[in-house]
């Protein structure tokens, strides 16, 4: 059996404790006054509704003489919805009162708000959203500049969802008679040069700063009336009707009532759960350590990865991820995936114990262990993996990563939307995959490593009887 070098144990925790400390303290430069975050800690991660209370916000059009038809309201919830992700705010309830024409929000307050200025909060969210059309290519990744604009939403009368003669859903795309002609001077310059200039031109559509679609120029559109075709489902085809609309409303977005929302378990809350998942990591590590011994040690070091990697998730540590509101479920799930940790190092430790009390040489009781321990963890892990996709399927936002992947179970499930729910399947899910990282991976280099060092090469160290 190949051996690991007795450096990677110390390559490994150091690893460990570098991502430990820079994940709950954050790293941070400063010029003067200035302080720039290069590495959010944990004290800046945004907490739930449920922790640190929040904000009610109904909006509506802005002259009440406007009745919003269902289209409308839709499109307004859309855009409303897109900024709150936009902006990491993940713990959020959208609904929308189709009878009154009116979309009722209530999210959390930012991490360390004293000062609950609803207005100010709600600002940016209720804005108008700004629809443009741009000439364009379908390489360019950026906005393009003024002289390539076309149209903006004030020239749109409407989006919609039909399917073609072969059964495809379909955006279907209405102009204004102000708009028709700029269109149409469009298309015919775009479906001219298509394939002169080794690209597919195109015509962008921009919400805010965001493209939500590039579609190719195939024909010389008059009518005002244009078909936007893709690999759409039906549900992506309303998504992105939903945003033209939004940003072609005949009317303004206010809000029209605000309320502060208290927080049902409070600060104080927060303090006590994380005092007592310290506690119990203290009790845990101690257990751990007398009754494991060398195999304990080495899980202590993987379990304080496990939740670095965990905080570092939520509080957007890595830049792939953006960060996440952390709710007491979230907590919760987070605690869970500890506690599969602990287990998963338990069975790895009784598994290297029984090969030791066969009389097997330590390598061997090692490897043998290692290797029998790991169906079992696997198993255990999987189920809660798929556990947490369908809790963060069912119940996140409609086009998230797994409401998609779900998309075919979902019809069993009512509509619904729970930022608390997604939030504890969010935290598991991280929690679970750095439990494969840390208490799968990395504690039996470590301990592998570890084994090498003469010293340390004593049975009653992996479980046995004590010479």
């Amino acid at each position: 059996m190949k051996r690991t070098p007795k450096p990677v144990f110390f390559i490994v925790a150091l690893l460990i404790l570098a991502l430990t400390y820079t994940s709950f303290f954050g790293v941070y430069t400063k010029y003067g006054d200035r302080v720039d975050t290069v590495i959010r800690g944990a004290s800046q991660i945004r907490t739930g509704i449920d922790i640190s209370g929040g904000i009610e916000v109904t909006f509506a059009p802005e002259d009440e003489s406007i009745q919003a038809d269902i289209s409308q309201v839709n499109a307004m919830k859309d855009v409303i919805v897109r900024r709150m992700i936009a902006k990491g705010i993940t713990d959020y309830e959208a609904y929308t009162d189709t009878d009154n024409g009116q979309v009722i929000i209530r999210f959390p307050w930012q991490k360390g708000e004293t000062e609950f200025d609803a207005a100010a909060a709600i600002e940016e969210l209720g804005k108008t959203a700004l629809l443009e059309f741009y000439l364009d290519t379908s390489s360019s990744e950026a906005k393009p500049g003024k002289d390539a604009f076309v149209l903006n939403g004030n020239s749109v009368e409407s989006a919609g969802v039909v399917y073609d003669e072969d059964g495809k859903p379909v955006v279907t795309l209405k102009l204004k008679s102000d708009g028709t002609k700029a269109f149409a001077d469009a298309t015919k310059k775009q479906k001219e040069l298509n394939g002169s200039n080794g690209t597919t031109n195109t015509i962008s559509i921009w919400l805010d700063d965001d493209c939500i679609s590039n579609p190719s120029v195939n024909a010389h559109i008059t009518t005002g009336e244009a078909i936007i075709e893709g690999s759409f489902t039906y549900d992506e085809a309303v998504d992105l009707a939903n945003l033209i609309n939004s940003g072609a409303l005949p009317f303004s977005i206010t809000a029209k009532n605000t309320n502060t929302i208290t927080a049902t378990m409070g600060e104080r809350s927060l303090e006590i759960m994380v005092l007592a998942g310290v506690i119990a990591l203290i009790l845990v590590s101690i257990f751990m350590l007398v009754y494991y011994r060398l195999p304990g040690f080495v899980a202590v070091i993987s379990l304080l990865g496990q939740v670095a990697g965990s905080i570092a998730v939520v509080s957007g540590y890595f830049g792939f991820f953006n960060s996440f509101t952390l709710t007491l479920p979230g907590i919760a799930g987070i605690i869970l995936s500890i506690g599969m940790g602990v287990d998963a190092n338990i069975i790895t430790a009784e598994r290297i114990k029984e090969q030791i009390r066969m009389g097997k040489t330590i390598d061997t009781a090692i490897h043998n262990g290692c290797r029998e321990s790991f169906s079992a963890i696997f198993d255990g892990n999987i189920t809660v993996v798929i556990v947490s996709i369908v809790l963060m399927g069912v119940f996140g936002p409609a086009d998230s990563f797994f409401a998609k992947l779900l998309k075919p179970l979902l019809f069993m499930f009512p509509v619904s939307a729970s930022g608390s729910v997604y939030s504890f399947g969010f935290t598991l899910l991280a929690g679970i995959i750095f439990n494969f990282i840390m208490g799968v991976t990395f504690s039996r280099l470590m301990l592998k490593s570890l084994s090498r060092f003469k010293f340390l090469r004593k049975p009653w160290l992996l479980g046995g009887k004590r010479a």
